[in-house]
Protein backbone atom coordinates (compact mmCIF):
# COMPACT_ATOMS: atom_id res chain seq x y z
CA UNK A 1 0.00 0.00 0.00
CA UNK A 2 0.81 3.84 -0.25
CA UNK A 3 1.81 4.18 3.57
CA UNK A 4 2.94 7.55 2.86
CA UNK A 5 -0.33 8.75 1.41
CA UNK A 6 -2.04 6.76 3.70
CA UNK A 7 -0.86 8.64 6.86
CA UNK A 8 -1.03 11.88 5.13
CA UNK A 9 -4.60 11.65 4.36
CA UNK A 10 -5.05 10.20 7.78
CA UNK A 11 -3.31 12.61 9.86
CA UNK A 12 -4.86 15.81 7.86
CA UNK A 13 -8.35 14.30 8.30
CA UNK A 14 -7.82 13.71 12.21
CA UNK A 15 -6.54 17.25 13.41
CA UNK A 16 -9.42 18.36 11.32
CA UNK A 17 -12.10 16.56 12.99
CA UNK A 18 -10.33 17.59 16.31
CA UNK A 19 -10.65 20.98 15.63
CA UNK A 20 -14.09 20.87 14.12
CA UNK A 21 -15.12 18.85 17.43
CA UNK A 22 -14.55 21.03 19.67
CA UNK A 23 -16.09 24.05 17.43
CA UNK A 24 -19.29 21.97 16.60
CA UNK A 25 -19.55 21.26 20.23
CA UNK A 26 -18.98 25.10 20.95
CA UNK A 27 -22.05 25.91 18.23
CA UNK A 28 -24.41 23.56 19.81
CA UNK A 29 -23.97 24.72 23.22
CA UNK A 30 -24.94 28.18 22.11
CA UNK A 31 -27.43 27.34 19.68
CA UNK A 32 -29.32 25.55 23.20
CA UNK A 33 -28.17 28.42 25.23
CA UNK A 34 -29.71 31.27 22.73
CA UNK A 35 -32.64 29.73 20.93
CA UNK A 36 -33.43 26.65 22.90
CA UNK A 37 -32.87 22.83 22.96
CA UNK A 38 -35.97 22.41 21.10
CA UNK A 39 -33.49 24.59 18.35
CA UNK A 40 -31.22 21.59 18.68
CA UNK A 41 -33.95 19.19 17.92
CA UNK A 42 -35.26 20.54 14.78
CA UNK A 43 -32.09 20.90 13.53
CA UNK A 44 -31.33 17.44 14.51
CA UNK A 45 -34.49 16.67 12.34
CA UNK A 46 -33.70 18.93 9.51
CA UNK A 47 -30.44 16.43 9.10
CA UNK A 48 -32.29 13.47 9.36
CA UNK A 49 -34.60 14.68 6.30
CA UNK A 50 -31.56 16.05 4.51
CA UNK A 51 -29.81 12.83 4.74
CA UNK A 52 -33.54 10.79 3.34
CA UNK A 53 -33.25 12.87 0.62
CA UNK A 54 -29.45 11.90 -0.09
CA UNK A 55 -31.13 8.73 -1.67
CA UNK A 56 -31.35 10.14 -4.93
CA UNK A 57 -27.70 9.76 -5.44
CA UNK A 58 -28.29 6.68 -6.39
CA UNK A 59 -24.76 6.13 -4.87
CA UNK A 60 -23.22 7.21 -8.19
CA UNK A 61 -20.38 8.81 -6.45
CA UNK A 62 -19.26 5.54 -5.12
CA UNK A 63 -20.11 3.95 -8.07
CA UNK A 64 -18.07 5.79 -10.41
CA UNK A 65 -15.28 6.65 -8.14
CA UNK A 66 -14.84 2.75 -7.52
CA UNK A 67 -14.77 2.36 -11.55
CA UNK A 68 -11.92 5.12 -11.38
CA UNK A 69 -9.29 3.23 -9.64
CA UNK A 70 -7.90 1.02 -12.77
CA UNK A 71 -7.93 4.00 -15.32
CA UNK A 72 -5.94 5.98 -12.56
CA UNK A 73 -3.13 3.21 -12.38
CA UNK A 74 -3.08 2.92 -16.13
CA UNK A 75 -2.95 6.28 -16.87
CA UNK A 76 -6.14 6.10 -19.10
CA UNK A 77 -7.13 9.63 -18.98
CA UNK A 78 -9.78 9.30 -21.72
CA UNK A 79 -11.87 6.77 -19.70
CA UNK A 80 -10.96 9.09 -16.77
CA UNK A 81 -12.30 12.05 -18.61
CA UNK A 82 -15.69 10.30 -19.79
CA UNK A 83 -16.72 9.18 -16.03
CA UNK A 84 -16.24 12.65 -14.84
CA UNK A 85 -18.30 13.31 -17.51
CA UNK A 86 -20.79 11.46 -16.31
CA UNK A 87 -20.55 12.68 -12.75
CA UNK A 88 -20.86 16.29 -13.72
CA UNK A 89 -24.28 15.46 -15.60
CA UNK A 90 -25.48 12.93 -12.84
CA UNK A 91 -24.66 15.14 -9.88
CA UNK A 92 -26.85 18.00 -11.42
CA UNK A 93 -29.97 16.13 -12.08
CA UNK A 94 -29.56 14.65 -8.58
CA UNK A 95 -29.06 18.51 -6.87
CA UNK A 96 -32.75 19.26 -8.99
CA UNK A 97 -34.19 16.36 -7.93
CA UNK A 98 -33.35 16.93 -4.37
CA UNK A 99 -34.83 20.91 -4.77
CA UNK A 100 -38.20 19.08 -5.84
CA UNK A 101 -38.64 16.70 -3.11
CA UNK A 102 -37.91 18.57 -0.59
CA UNK A 103 -39.95 21.78 -1.56
CA UNK A 104 -42.50 18.85 -1.45
CA UNK A 105 -42.11 17.91 1.77
CA UNK A 106 -41.57 20.80 3.68
CA UNK A 107 -45.15 21.76 4.23
CA UNK A 108 -45.38 18.12 5.97
CA UNK A 109 -42.81 19.84 8.74
CA UNK A 110 -45.17 20.14 11.30
CA UNK A 111 -46.27 16.93 11.47
CA UNK A 112 -42.60 15.48 11.76
CA UNK A 113 -41.74 18.29 14.77
CA UNK A 114 -43.75 17.12 17.53
CA UNK A 115 -44.24 19.57 20.23
CA UNK A 116 -41.37 22.28 19.52
CA UNK A 117 -41.99 25.45 22.51
CA UNK A 118 -39.64 27.66 20.30
CA UNK A 119 -40.43 30.67 17.86
CA UNK A 120 -38.70 28.88 14.58
CA UNK A 121 -40.33 29.32 11.40
CA UNK A 122 -39.67 25.61 9.97
CA UNK A 123 -40.72 26.65 6.02
CA UNK A 124 -37.86 29.16 5.71
CA UNK A 125 -35.10 27.53 7.95
CA UNK A 126 -36.02 24.00 6.36
CA UNK A 127 -35.41 25.74 2.65
CA UNK A 128 -32.59 27.37 3.39
CA UNK A 129 -30.59 24.28 4.55
CA UNK A 130 -32.10 22.47 1.85
CA UNK A 131 -30.29 25.02 -0.74
CA UNK A 132 -27.26 24.39 1.34
CA UNK A 133 -27.43 20.60 0.59
CA UNK A 134 -28.49 21.69 -3.62
CA UNK A 135 -25.13 23.77 -4.01
CA UNK A 136 -22.90 21.30 -2.94
CA UNK A 137 -23.65 18.95 -5.53
CA UNK A 138 -22.35 21.39 -8.06
CA UNK A 139 -19.00 20.51 -7.02
CA UNK A 140 -18.89 17.05 -5.64
CA UNK A 141 -17.96 15.52 -8.86
CA UNK A 142 -15.20 17.26 -8.83
CA UNK A 143 -14.38 16.83 -4.92
CA UNK A 144 -14.54 12.72 -5.78
CA UNK A 145 -12.25 12.97 -9.05
CA UNK A 146 -9.41 14.47 -6.25
CA UNK A 147 -10.12 11.51 -4.03
CA UNK A 148 -9.75 8.75 -6.71
CA UNK A 149 -6.48 10.17 -6.90
CA UNK A 150 -5.91 9.29 -3.51
CA UNK A 151 -5.72 13.05 -2.09
CA UNK A 152 -8.25 13.07 0.18
CA UNK A 153 -6.38 15.53 2.76
CA UNK A 154 -7.20 17.85 -0.03
CA UNK A 155 -10.85 17.68 -0.27
CA UNK A 156 -10.49 17.23 4.12
CA UNK A 157 -9.01 20.73 3.93
CA UNK A 158 -11.15 21.94 1.69
CA UNK A 159 -14.68 20.98 3.74
CA UNK A 160 -12.83 21.35 7.08
CA UNK A 161 -12.02 25.08 6.53
CA UNK A 162 -15.54 25.92 5.14
CA UNK A 163 -16.66 24.27 8.23
CA UNK A 164 -14.85 26.42 10.52
CA UNK A 165 -15.75 29.40 9.23
CA UNK A 166 -19.30 28.22 9.30
CA UNK A 167 -19.18 27.51 13.03
CA UNK A 168 -17.38 31.15 13.79
CA UNK A 169 -20.22 32.65 11.26
CA UNK A 170 -22.92 30.58 13.65
CA UNK A 171 -21.49 31.33 16.83
CA UNK A 172 -21.36 35.15 15.97
CA UNK A 173 -25.22 35.13 14.61
CA UNK A 174 -26.42 33.45 17.55
CA UNK A 175 -24.96 35.76 20.22
CA UNK A 176 -25.44 38.89 18.13
CA UNK A 177 -29.47 38.17 16.46
CA UNK A 178 -30.69 34.54 17.87
CA UNK A 179 -31.64 33.85 14.34
CA UNK A 180 -32.52 30.61 13.17
CA UNK A 181 -32.55 31.49 9.73
CA UNK A 182 -29.21 33.39 9.90
CA UNK A 183 -27.66 30.64 11.63
CA UNK A 184 -29.01 28.13 8.48
CA UNK A 185 -27.43 31.01 5.91
CA UNK A 186 -23.91 30.55 7.81
CA UNK A 187 -24.06 26.89 5.72
CA UNK A 188 -24.84 28.10 2.89
CA UNK A 189 -21.78 30.88 3.10
CA UNK A 190 -19.64 27.38 4.09
CA UNK A 191 -20.61 25.60 0.81
CA UNK A 192 -20.12 28.61 -1.61
CA UNK A 193 -16.32 29.05 -0.02
CA UNK A 194 -15.86 25.25 -0.74
CA UNK A 195 -17.26 25.15 -3.70
CA UNK A 196 -14.73 27.89 -4.77
CA UNK A 197 -11.59 26.59 -3.58
CA UNK A 198 -12.20 23.26 -5.05
CA UNK A 199 -12.47 24.77 -8.48
CA UNK A 200 -9.29 26.57 -7.95
CA UNK A 201 -7.40 23.32 -6.86
CA UNK A 202 -9.33 21.12 -9.86
CA UNK A 203 -8.38 23.95 -12.23
CA UNK A 204 -4.52 23.80 -11.61
CA UNK A 205 -4.26 19.76 -11.08
CA UNK A 206 -6.70 18.39 -13.04
CA UNK A 207 -8.09 20.50 -15.87
CA UNK A 208 -6.29 19.27 -18.20
CA UNK A 209 -7.44 15.53 -17.79
CA UNK A 210 -10.76 16.60 -18.63
CA UNK A 211 -12.38 15.92 -22.81
CA UNK A 212 -15.68 16.81 -22.63
CA UNK A 213 -16.59 14.59 -25.77
CA UNK A 214 -14.94 11.68 -24.17
CA UNK A 215 -18.04 8.97 -23.62
CA UNK A 216 -17.53 5.41 -22.58
CA UNK A 217 -17.38 2.56 -24.60
CA UNK A 218 -20.46 -0.24 -24.14
CA UNK A 219 -18.61 -2.81 -21.74
CA UNK A 220 -17.64 0.24 -19.09
CA UNK A 221 -21.60 1.53 -19.27
CA UNK A 222 -22.90 -1.67 -18.15
CA UNK A 223 -20.22 -1.75 -15.57
CA UNK A 224 -20.93 1.29 -13.74
CA UNK A 225 -24.33 0.85 -14.43
CA UNK A 226 -24.54 -2.70 -12.05
CA UNK A 227 -22.06 -0.80 -9.79
CA UNK A 228 -24.47 2.24 -9.54
CA UNK A 229 -27.67 -0.12 -9.04
CA UNK A 230 -26.12 -1.98 -6.39
CA UNK A 231 -24.97 1.40 -4.46
CA UNK A 232 -28.32 2.73 -5.02
CA UNK A 233 -29.66 -0.18 -3.28
CA UNK A 234 -27.30 0.21 -0.63
CA UNK A 235 -28.35 4.06 -0.47
CA UNK A 236 -31.91 3.45 0.67
CA UNK A 237 -30.96 0.40 3.55
CA UNK A 238 -28.47 2.80 4.54
CA UNK A 239 -30.75 5.88 4.82
CA UNK A 240 -33.57 3.47 6.08
CA UNK A 241 -31.78 2.82 9.07
CA UNK A 242 -29.55 6.34 10.03
CA UNK A 243 -32.08 8.18 9.18
CA UNK A 244 -35.38 6.80 10.27
CA UNK A 245 -34.81 6.29 14.15
CA UNK A 246 -34.21 10.42 14.67
CA UNK A 247 -37.26 11.21 12.66
CA UNK A 248 -39.39 8.50 14.60
CA UNK A 249 -38.67 9.73 17.78
CA UNK A 250 -39.20 13.57 16.97
CA UNK A 251 -43.12 11.95 15.20
CA UNK A 252 -43.54 9.87 18.18
CA UNK A 253 -42.06 10.97 21.36
CA UNK A 254 -41.06 15.43 20.50
CA UNK A 255 -38.25 17.50 19.42
CA UNK A 256 -37.42 18.00 23.07
CA UNK A 257 -36.47 14.61 23.86
CA UNK A 258 -34.92 14.34 20.19
CA UNK A 259 -32.70 17.25 21.39
CA UNK A 260 -31.29 15.27 24.21
CA UNK A 261 -30.57 12.54 22.27
CA UNK A 262 -28.91 14.65 19.64
CA UNK A 263 -26.65 15.66 22.71
CA UNK A 264 -25.31 12.43 23.36
CA UNK A 265 -25.15 11.45 19.31
CA UNK A 266 -23.36 14.36 18.48
CA UNK A 267 -20.90 13.80 20.73
CA UNK A 268 -20.21 9.98 19.69
CA UNK A 269 -20.59 10.42 16.07
CA UNK A 270 -17.78 13.21 16.26
CA UNK A 271 -15.62 11.29 17.95
CA UNK A 272 -16.69 8.14 16.16
CA UNK A 273 -15.86 10.47 12.61
CA UNK A 274 -12.52 11.23 14.07
CA UNK A 275 -11.69 7.25 14.77
CA UNK A 276 -13.35 6.45 11.21
CA UNK A 277 -11.55 8.89 9.73
CA UNK A 278 -8.02 5.64 10.52
CA UNK A 279 -10.16 4.09 7.59
CA UNK A 280 -11.97 6.64 5.27
CA UNK A 281 -9.13 7.99 4.03
CA UNK A 282 -7.97 5.09 3.16
CA UNK A 283 -10.75 4.01 0.89
CA UNK A 284 -8.90 5.25 -2.01
CA UNK A 285 -5.67 3.46 -0.96
CA UNK A 286 -7.46 -0.05 -0.57
CA UNK A 287 -9.02 0.49 -3.95
CA UNK A 288 -5.95 0.59 -5.62
CA UNK A 289 -4.75 -2.17 -3.69
CA UNK A 290 -7.63 -4.07 -4.49
CA UNK A 291 -7.44 -3.46 -8.07
CA UNK A 292 -3.98 -5.62 -8.60
CA UNK A 293 -6.23 -8.24 -7.61
CA UNK A 294 -3.23 -9.83 -4.96
CA UNK A 295 -5.73 -11.91 -3.02
CA UNK A 296 -3.86 -12.39 -0.30
CA UNK A 297 -2.59 -9.52 0.49
CA UNK A 298 -5.96 -8.19 0.65
CA UNK A 299 -6.82 -10.63 3.29
CA UNK A 300 -4.25 -9.88 5.21
CA UNK A 301 -4.82 -6.34 5.59
CA UNK A 302 -8.02 -6.98 6.39
CA UNK A 303 -7.08 -8.87 9.47
CA UNK A 304 -4.78 -6.00 10.87
CA UNK A 305 -7.50 -3.08 10.09
CA UNK A 306 -10.00 -5.72 11.66
CA UNK A 307 -8.11 -5.70 15.41
CA UNK A 308 -6.80 -2.23 15.12
CA UNK A 309 -10.17 -0.84 14.36
CA UNK A 310 -11.44 -3.49 17.60
CA UNK A 311 -8.65 -2.43 19.65
CA UNK A 312 -9.44 1.56 19.18
CA UNK A 313 -13.26 0.88 19.21
CA UNK A 314 -13.35 -0.78 22.85
CA UNK A 315 -11.20 1.71 24.18
CA UNK A 316 -13.28 4.70 23.20
CA UNK A 317 -16.69 3.14 24.08
CA UNK A 318 -15.88 2.31 26.82
CA UNK A 319 -14.55 5.66 27.54
CA UNK A 320 -17.75 6.94 25.90
CA UNK A 321 -20.03 5.30 28.45
CA UNK A 322 -18.15 6.20 31.53
CA UNK A 323 -17.74 10.15 31.24
CA UNK A 324 -20.87 10.65 28.16
CA UNK A 325 -23.56 12.17 31.30
CA UNK A 326 -20.79 13.84 32.60
CA UNK A 327 -19.46 15.21 29.10
CA UNK A 328 -23.47 16.71 28.58
CA UNK A 329 -23.63 18.74 31.39
CA UNK A 330 -20.36 20.00 30.93
CA UNK A 331 -20.75 21.16 27.22
CA UNK A 332 -24.77 21.56 27.22
CA UNK A 333 -25.81 22.46 30.35
CA UNK A 334 -27.79 20.90 33.29
CA UNK A 335 -30.77 18.68 33.18
CA UNK A 336 -29.99 17.49 29.69
CA UNK A 337 -29.24 14.23 30.63
CA UNK A 338 -30.67 10.83 29.74
CA UNK A 339 -31.00 7.85 31.90
CA UNK A 340 -28.10 5.50 32.31
CA UNK A 341 -30.35 2.77 30.42
CA UNK A 342 -30.62 4.70 27.62
CA UNK A 343 -26.50 5.86 27.16
CA UNK A 344 -26.01 2.11 27.61
CA UNK A 345 -27.69 1.25 24.63
CA UNK A 346 -26.25 3.91 22.71
CA UNK A 347 -23.12 2.62 23.39
CA UNK A 348 -24.12 -1.17 22.74
CA UNK A 349 -25.18 -0.09 19.31
CA UNK A 350 -22.77 2.88 18.06
CA UNK A 351 -19.70 -0.21 19.03
CA UNK A 352 -21.59 -2.84 16.90
CA UNK A 353 -21.86 -0.42 13.94
CA UNK A 354 -18.38 1.11 14.34
CA UNK A 355 -16.89 -3.09 14.20
CA UNK A 356 -18.29 -3.18 10.36
CA UNK A 357 -15.64 -0.43 9.41
CA UNK A 358 -13.23 -2.77 8.23
CA UNK A 359 -15.85 -5.33 6.51
CA UNK A 360 -17.23 -2.04 5.01
CA UNK A 361 -14.26 -0.61 3.70
CA UNK A 362 -12.96 -3.73 1.67
CA UNK A 363 -16.20 -4.80 0.65
CA UNK A 364 -16.51 -1.28 -1.28
CA UNK A 365 -12.82 -0.91 -2.54
CA UNK A 366 -13.15 -4.81 -4.04
CA UNK A 367 -16.64 -3.71 -5.32
CA UNK A 368 -18.17 -6.39 -3.59
CA UNK A 369 -21.17 -4.11 -2.58
CA UNK A 370 -22.99 -5.27 -6.08
CA UNK A 371 -23.80 -9.25 -4.32
CA UNK A 372 -25.42 -7.90 -1.22
CA UNK A 373 -27.27 -5.01 -2.80
CA UNK A 374 -31.03 -6.24 -1.53
CA UNK A 375 -29.45 -6.54 1.88
CA UNK A 376 -30.06 -3.05 2.78
CA UNK A 377 -33.62 -2.79 1.66
CA UNK A 378 -34.42 -5.74 3.92
CA UNK A 379 -32.34 -4.07 6.45
CA UNK A 380 -33.95 -1.14 6.62
CA UNK A 381 -37.62 -2.47 6.04
CA UNK A 382 -37.04 -4.71 8.93
CA UNK A 383 -35.35 -1.90 11.39
CA UNK A 384 -38.25 0.69 10.86
CA UNK A 385 -40.77 -2.00 11.04
CA UNK A 386 -39.24 -2.71 14.75
CA UNK A 387 -38.67 0.70 15.50
CA UNK A 388 -42.14 2.36 15.60
CA UNK A 389 -43.21 -1.20 17.01
CA UNK A 390 -40.52 -0.74 20.16
CA UNK A 391 -41.13 2.63 20.49
CA UNK A 392 -44.92 2.32 21.55
CA UNK A 393 -43.86 -0.24 24.22
CA UNK A 394 -40.10 0.62 25.05
CA UNK A 395 -39.70 4.39 24.33
CA UNK A 396 -36.45 5.91 23.05
CA UNK A 397 -34.57 2.57 24.32
CA UNK A 398 -37.12 0.66 21.83
CA UNK A 399 -35.83 2.61 18.63
CA UNK A 400 -32.15 2.20 19.24
CA UNK A 401 -32.84 -1.85 20.19
CA UNK A 402 -34.25 -2.27 16.85
CA UNK A 403 -31.77 -1.30 15.07
CA UNK A 404 -28.90 -3.66 17.17
CA UNK A 405 -30.97 -6.22 16.45
CA UNK A 406 -30.69 -5.27 12.41
CA UNK A 407 -27.32 -4.70 12.71
CA UNK A 408 -26.48 -8.00 14.73
CA UNK A 409 -28.81 -10.43 12.39
CA UNK A 410 -28.37 -8.87 8.93
CA UNK A 411 -25.37 -6.55 8.52
CA UNK A 412 -22.76 -8.74 10.49
CA UNK A 413 -23.80 -12.10 8.66
CA UNK A 414 -24.13 -10.80 5.31
CA UNK A 415 -21.58 -8.41 4.66
CA UNK A 416 -18.75 -11.06 5.43
CA UNK A 417 -20.39 -13.90 3.47
CA UNK A 418 -20.09 -11.59 0.55
CA UNK A 419 -16.67 -9.90 1.37
CA UNK A 420 -15.17 -13.62 2.00
CA UNK A 421 -16.59 -15.58 -0.88
CA UNK A 422 -16.12 -12.86 -3.58
CA UNK A 423 -12.80 -11.01 -2.76
CA UNK A 424 -11.26 -13.97 -0.60
CA UNK A 425 -12.87 -17.01 -1.95
CA UNK A 426 -12.74 -18.41 1.77
CA UNK A 427 -15.44 -19.09 4.15
CA UNK A 428 -16.72 -16.67 6.83
CA UNK A 429 -17.16 -18.98 9.66
CA UNK A 430 -14.19 -18.40 11.60
CA UNK A 431 -14.70 -14.51 11.19
CA UNK A 432 -18.44 -15.03 12.54
CA UNK A 433 -17.55 -16.63 15.82
CA UNK A 434 -14.52 -13.88 16.12
CA UNK A 435 -16.72 -10.86 15.68
CA UNK A 436 -19.79 -12.44 17.89
CA UNK A 437 -17.58 -13.82 20.56
CA UNK A 438 -15.78 -10.15 20.36
CA UNK A 439 -19.44 -8.29 20.84
CA UNK A 440 -19.69 -10.31 23.38
CA UNK A 441 -16.81 -9.72 25.35
CA UNK A 442 -17.23 -5.84 24.69
CA UNK A 443 -21.07 -6.17 26.05
CA UNK A 444 -19.17 -8.05 29.37
CA UNK A 445 -16.72 -5.20 29.99
CA UNK A 446 -19.69 -2.77 29.26
CA UNK A 447 -21.72 -4.02 32.17
CA UNK A 448 -18.60 -4.71 34.39
CA UNK A 449 -17.87 -0.60 33.80
CA UNK A 450 -21.47 0.07 34.86
CA UNK A 451 -21.32 -1.42 38.35
CA UNK A 452 -17.70 0.29 38.41
CA UNK A 453 -18.85 3.65 37.97
CA UNK A 454 -18.15 6.15 40.90
CA UNK A 455 -20.57 8.75 41.48
CA UNK A 456 -19.53 12.35 42.35
CA UNK A 457 -20.96 16.02 42.56
CA UNK A 458 -18.31 17.44 40.55
CA UNK A 459 -18.47 17.09 36.82
CA UNK A 460 -15.10 17.01 35.80
CA UNK A 461 -13.30 15.16 38.83
CA UNK A 462 -16.46 12.82 37.91
CA UNK A 463 -15.36 12.48 34.06
CA UNK A 464 -11.57 12.15 34.81
CA UNK A 465 -11.71 8.94 37.50
CA UNK A 466 -14.63 6.86 35.03
CA UNK A 467 -12.46 7.42 32.08
CA UNK A 468 -9.83 6.36 33.72
CA UNK A 469 -11.53 3.43 35.28
CA UNK A 470 -12.72 2.63 31.82
CA UNK A 471 -9.09 3.05 30.18
CA UNK A 472 -7.84 0.57 32.32
CA UNK A 473 -10.37 -1.68 31.67
CA UNK A 474 -10.53 -1.19 27.66
CA UNK A 475 -6.69 -1.28 27.70
CA UNK A 476 -6.23 -5.29 28.71
CA UNK A 477 -7.79 -6.75 25.95
CA UNK A 478 -6.02 -4.28 23.16
CA UNK A 479 -2.91 -5.55 25.59
CA UNK A 480 -3.80 -8.95 24.67
CA UNK A 481 -4.26 -8.88 21.35
CA UNK A 482 -1.06 -7.00 20.53
CA UNK A 483 0.87 -10.04 22.62
CA UNK A 484 -1.14 -13.06 21.54
CA UNK A 485 -1.80 -11.60 17.51
CA UNK A 486 2.05 -12.24 15.80
CA UNK A 487 0.55 -10.80 12.72
CA UNK A 488 -1.51 -8.19 13.71
CA UNK A 489 1.77 -7.02 16.15
CA UNK A 490 4.61 -6.77 13.14
CA UNK A 491 2.40 -5.32 11.22
CA UNK A 492 1.75 -2.60 13.69
CA UNK A 493 5.22 -2.20 14.72
CA UNK A 494 6.06 -1.89 10.97
CA UNK A 495 3.68 0.88 10.74
CA UNK A 496 4.94 2.96 14.00
CA UNK A 497 8.63 2.51 13.04
CA UNK A 498 8.34 4.10 9.11
CA UNK A 499 5.87 6.55 10.86
CA UNK A 500 8.81 7.35 12.89
CA UNK A 501 11.46 7.21 10.37
CA UNK A 502 8.82 9.75 8.01
CA UNK A 503 8.46 12.00 10.75
CA UNK A 504 12.67 12.73 11.35
CA UNK A 505 13.45 12.38 7.48
CA UNK A 506 11.19 15.75 7.90
CA UNK A 507 12.54 17.08 11.11
CA UNK A 508 16.34 16.79 9.70
CA UNK A 509 15.42 18.58 6.15
CA UNK A 510 14.05 21.48 8.90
Amino acid sequence: MDKKRSLLNVSISIGFKIILLIMTLVTRRILIDTIGNDANGINSLYTSIIGFLGIAELGVGSAITFCMYKPIISKDTYKISALYNIFIKTYRVIGIIILIVGLLITPALPYLAKDYNVSINLYSSFVLMLTSIVINYEFSAKTSLINAYKNNYITTTISSLGQVIMNILQIIVLLTTKSFDLYMICRIVSIILQWILTNVYFNKHHKDIINKKATLDLETKKNVSSKIKAMFMHKIGGLLVDTSDSIIISAFIGVTLLGKYSNYTIIMTSMTSVLTLFFTPLTSIVGHLCALDDVEKQEKYFKFFYFFNYIIGIIFFLGYYAIIDDAVTICFGLNLELSKDISFVITLNYFIKFLRNTSELFKDATGCFYYDRYKPLVEGTTNIILSITFVNVFGLNGVIIATIITTLLIDDIVEPYVLYKHAFSMSPKKYYVLNYSLIILFSLLLIALHFSHINMDNEWLSLIVNGFIAVGIGIIPAIAIYIYNKSFREELNNIIIKAFNLVFKRLKRN
